[in-house]
């Protein structure tokens, strides 16, 4: 499986390192390495390496790329696909490589990726430092597994693949099940809202203050 890392200009070892594990949308499947950081997938994979951004919050950015006519995800199911299962013995091969803080692993995924971020959620809960959902939906199969993470989502209301109203009930679901997600609704944008989402502000300095929570266990 073709992926790219971003390594922080100033590794150093002797340190522990934040990282973030990018999933692409639909756009960014192929071979040629460069779809799962470019076009409408750009947004989300480099608005953590700029200058200013390194600066403050010095991460990893771990982005594969999805074979052809594959999937990260199953929004019915929540397993593991081949395809994700292939990206996570990268993101192990990564760990073992690099000084990577493990109370800081972060998930961000746009779209088809969002399928992806929400069956790892749901598959390994007890992982993740923070998580970023733009433009997609679930139908849980265990919604408890992810309350316990930090979770920031994204939608537009005028989205016609991924119906707001969806969306705002999985907020509900969360919210009744304990969990506290962050959800920014955007008006007169259609679809491609990440654009927006991975402009926002409060973004970067939200994700870089989550750390893991100890207590968050695997699901029963």
């Amino acid at each position: 499986m073709p992926y790219r890392l971003f390594i922080p200009p100033r590794y150093d070892s002797a340190k522990k390192y934040p990282l973030v594990f990018w999933l692409h949308g639909g756009s960014g499947r192929g071979s040629n390495n460069e779809s799962q950081i470019s076009g409408e997938n750009e947004k989300g994979s480099n608005v953590w390496t700029t200058l200013e951004n390194q600066a403050a919050f010095p991460a990893f950015v771990l982005a594969p790329q999805c074979p052809q006519n594959e999937n990260w995800g199953n929004p019915e199911l929540n397993d593991v696909s081949g395809a994700l299962q292939s990206a996570m013995e990268i993101f192990g091969l990564v760990q073992k490589e690099y000084s990577i803080d493990p109370d800081r692993i972060y998930l961000a995924g746009q779209s088809m990726g969002g399928f992806g971020v929400w069956a790892l959620l749901q598959t390994y809960p007890e992982l993740w430092a923070g998580a970023i959902v733009v433009a997609s939906y679930d139908n849980f199969t265990n919604v408890h597994a992810i309350t316990p993470v930090p979770l920031w989502m994204f939608q537009s209301e005028m989205d016609m693949t991924v119906p707001v109203d969806l969306v705002r009930q999985m907020v509900r679901e969360i919210k009744k099940a304990g969990g506290s997600p962050r959800y920014r609704e955007y008006h007169k944008i259609k679809t491609e809202v990440w654009d927006e989402a991975f402009a926002e502000p409060q973004l970067v300095p939200w994700l870089a203050s989550q750390k893991r929570v100890a207590s968050v266990a695997a699901p029963k």
